[in-house]
């Protein structure tokens, strides 16, 4: 009876310690994500405006039957040349699987469209209305509507590019996998094909879900959330893209992945580099295509956000050089634009570096 007891208060003690943390951890996420909203809030502002009132936005496309079957797609400014069909970037926003939306892809959409590059950002279903596997069928589904439709916008339809950021690297990996694995057996149908796909590009993602569900108990969600999101522990290996491509039994669909390259800060502790280390290891082993490019010092914010609203943007020149590599005259153009205007004042950048609860 008295060990009965002992063990009895040993849970409850321990059950109010994490209440406690998780209180704690809840409230200074809550006031530090408030801090830095108010802090990039003059970049905030001005994009805003761009998405809503620029006639270069096509907002709300509808691309399925289900909630948030909807894209937004960034043309370029008409500088009345006939400059043919333009490259594609489909990208997947992130938001922790919880708070992902298409118009968090604005910035990219604003910056990528002044360089002849259209920009569809696709949305899907967030947790707790959808799991992970909701989340990559309508993934799925908005890069299909791309790949059949893209023409009709001035896209050229064997020129696209998967892009994802955070949680949608992730689940745009997912998709991309996925399909590879459908194409490679005759007896799936599919709507769309990895051969359209030029390269897939990665951005401060998380492709083992195992390690990944051990880092974020660190610091939210924790694993319970986490193994919710995901529609338990037992999928964590099917949504795990870096461990479904050394599946030997998925070989056929490996050797169809386009090429990938992995974007990722050195000082980013929401989500490590070295998860995008050792997917991109993981891809080299089976012999697939994978380069890593590693921003030195920037944080999971830093490269996405704060960086293009300094008009300092490594990842925006790297995304150019990459997609049009061989065309001298766009790449002349480009090194012709002016400077990319500052939209938030420096201090107010690092501070919010700083403070970034992500």
């Amino acid at each position: 009876m008295k060990l009965r007891t002992k063990r009895c208060k040993k849970y409850w003690s321990s059950l109010l310690r994490n209440l406690v943390r998780s209180g704690y951890r809840l409230f200074t996420g809550f006031l530090s994500l408030q801090c830095y909203a108010f802090l990039i809030m003059p970049g905030v502002l001005q994009v805003a405006y761009y998405y809503y009132f620029s006639s270069q936005v096509r907002r709300d496309i509808v691309f399925g039957d289900q909630p948030r079957n909807k894209l937004d797609i960034y043309l370029p400014e008409n500088d009345g040349k006939n400059n043919g069909p333009r490259p594609v970037i489909a990208f997947i926003t992130g938001g922790a699987w919880v708070i992902g939306y298409k118009a968090w892809g604005s910035l990219l959409g604003r910056h990528l469209s002044n360089t002849d590059i259209i920009v569809a950002c696709i949305d899907y279903r967030n947790y707790p209305k959808a799991t992970i596997a909701e989340m990559v069928q309508d993934a799925s589904r908005g890069i299909s509507f791309v790949c059949n439709n893209i023409s009709e916008y001035g896209g050229d339809p064997n020129r696209i590019y998967l892009m994802g950021q955070s949680a949608g690297a992730h689940i745009a990996a997912c998709a991309l996998v996925d399909q590879a694995i459908k194409e490679s057996d005759p007896t799936q149908s599919t709507t769309w094909s990895v051969s359209q796909i030029k390269s897939y590009f990665g951005l401060s993602g998380g492709y083992n879900l195992f390690n990944l569900a051990n880092h974020l108990n660190t610091r939210g969600p924790y694993k319970s959330l986490f193994y919710r999101i995901m529609g338990g522990e037992e999928s964590l290996s099917k949504y795990s893209p870096e461990i479904i491509v050394q599946d030997p039994n998925n070989m056929n669909a490996v050797s169809i992945l386009p090429p990938v390259v992995l974007f990722h800060g050195t000082a980013d502790y929401s989500i490590p580099a070295d998860c995008s280390k050792t997917f991109v290891d993981a891809l080299q082993r089976v012999g697939a295509k994978a380069d890593l490019m590693l921003y030195e010092g920037k944080t999971h914010t830093d490269v996405f956000v704060q960086d293009p609203m300094r008009g300092d943007d490594k990842l925006f020149d790297d995304l150019v050089t990459i997609i049009h590599a061989g065309d001298e005259e766009a790449l002349a153009k480009q090194s012709r634009a002016p400077s990319r205007r500052r939209l938030v004042p420096e201090f107010m950048l690092k501070l919010a570096s700083k403070i970034s609860p992500f």
